[in-house]
């Protein structure tokens, strides 16, 4: 059997043909950008920092525009400045993109009912590294030429996103003043009138004593995107030329999903190898020895900020699920920075046939993530999230009460539904208030 969740090409000649381009192309991110990342993730993983992981669920090569870019990296700016203050500690920025181009999918093919009542089933779309999302036997072939689609948008997305964070777009005054706007015009933003107001005055008494530091003007961000499709990842791979190491240059920290993380995987191989951060995503099945021989195998040296574990079990088994696996890592002494993704275990389909989720489900997740965390003495050490920063309708619930009926409106997600704008902030200042506790 071949490696899990991978397209199956037509053509193994255009394959090697798009290998081949991909390995002459110049990296998209440096392995001492990734050792960076190491370092700071180490610092989440002893208590000394906290982690914002987020972006699309499934990037798209059409939304790559400077609107959706910058709309994206906002919110996230938004939301790091809120979790800093209640956090005081430093927040780790990781987008969901410049790479998050395919998805695992539960079946290989889907099954449509047409206008005329025949039923059609084509393969499923795995995200456009692979194909297309349009219904039709063309589109949905798998495409090989894709993948530098893939590292070309990968490109221009970072290419803007360097521009923005070092450009005076991340200038924390300017953040917060947005995140005051939104205190301001949003139906439940006044819950949060008395964090934005600290900050307000912090922020005041630090012109007032002439403190005007660098980082108040630009922000370290970084990529990330679940490493899926192999030929890509592999061609990606280069030998750092300080270090003679291998580094996945497509972006700074990849992770292993749910449905390819078993040890005998071949993305488990791959990402065994490679020097950069990494994750892994833990669901509901997951045992206490299935985590330690991941970290054994991942990270064997257990070193420090390599490896963190992103737990996705679903607001109704978190409590019961996570604190095994906790107790058990930590008690043999594993170096691992947990993360909660309160997203893809709560997904459900709407009685109008959209997949969605309930903004109070992801909301319980996390409470019930912080819950395990404090009775065990450990650090809750992030949030990994869908979410946009349009204002979409995808889910349902959060301070816009968006209904069932709502999710028509603007559902524009090619998979999974992702936390709008408001939605996103409302979290963050949730997130805040359990941080000030823990």
């Amino acid at each position: 059997m071949g490696p899990a969740q991978q397209p199956t090409y037509p053509d193994s000649e255009a394959v090697d043909t798009a290998v081949s381009k991909l390995r002459t192309l110049p990296p998209l991110v440096f392995a001492g950008e990734c050792d960076e990342l190491k370092d700071k993730i180490a610092a989440v993983a002893r208590g000394e920092a906290f982690l914002l992981q987020g972006g699309d669920c499934a990037e798209t090569f059409s939304g790559v525009t400077a609107d959706n870019v910058r709309n994206k990296l906002r919110v996230l700016l938004q939301m790091a400045v809120v979790l800093t203050y209640a956090a005081s500690v430093p927040v780790v920025k990781v987008g969901r993109l410049a790479g998050q181009y395919a998805k695992p999918r539960s079946s290989d093919f889907e099954t449509r009912t047409l206008a005329d009542g025949q039923q059609v089933t084509l393969p499923a779309y795995r995200g456009d590294a692979v194909n297309g999302y349009d219904f039709t036997a063309e589109s949905r072939v798998p495409d090989p030429q894709r993948l530098v689609d893939v590292y070309n948008s990968s490109a221009a997305t970072l290419n803007l996103i360097r521009a923005f964070v070092t450009g005076g777009y991340a200038d924390l005054r300017q953040v917060h003043a947005w995140n005051t706007d939104f205190v301001r015009e949003s139906p439940v933003g006044q819950r949060y009138e008395a964090v934005a107001s600290e900050i307000e005055r912090a922020l005041t008494f630090m012109a007032a004593i002439g403190a005007d530091p660098v980082e108040f003007h630009r922000v370290d961000f970084h990529s990330s995107h679940e490493a899926l499709v192999l030929e890509y990842e592999h061609a990606m791979t280069r030998i750092d030329s300080r270090t003679q190491q291998p580094y996945d240059v497509s972006g700074h920290m990849v992770w292993i999903g749910e449905r390819t993380r078993q040890l005998d995987n071949a993305h488990v191989e791959l990402l065994s190898h490679i020097r950069n951060p990494i994750g892994v995503k833990l669901g509901p099945t997951t045992t206490p020895d299935d985590a330690l021989a991941l970290a054994s195998r991942l990270n064997p040296l257990n070193e420090p900020g390599r490896l963190t574990f992103i737990t996705r079990f679903g607001a109704g088994r978190i409590r019961d699920g996570l604190p095994q696996l906790v107790e058990k890592v930590a008690a043999e002494g594993v170096e691992v920075a947990w993360v909660c993704d309160p997203m893809h275990g709560n997904t459900f389909e709407a009685s109008s046939g959209y997949k969605t989720r309930r903004f109070d489900d992801v909301i319980d997740e996390v409470q019930g993530f912080f819950d395990v965390h404090r009775s065990l003495g450990t650090w809750p050490g992030g949030i990994h999230v869908e979410l946009t920063g349009d204002d979409v309708t995808e889910c349902v619930g959060g301070g816009d009460n968006l209904t069932d009926v709502d999710l028509a409106h603007r559902y524009e997600s090619v998979c999974d539904p992702r936390l709008n704008r408001v939605q996103s902030l409302e979290l963050a200042f949730l997130v805040a208030e359990m941080l000030r506790k823990a």
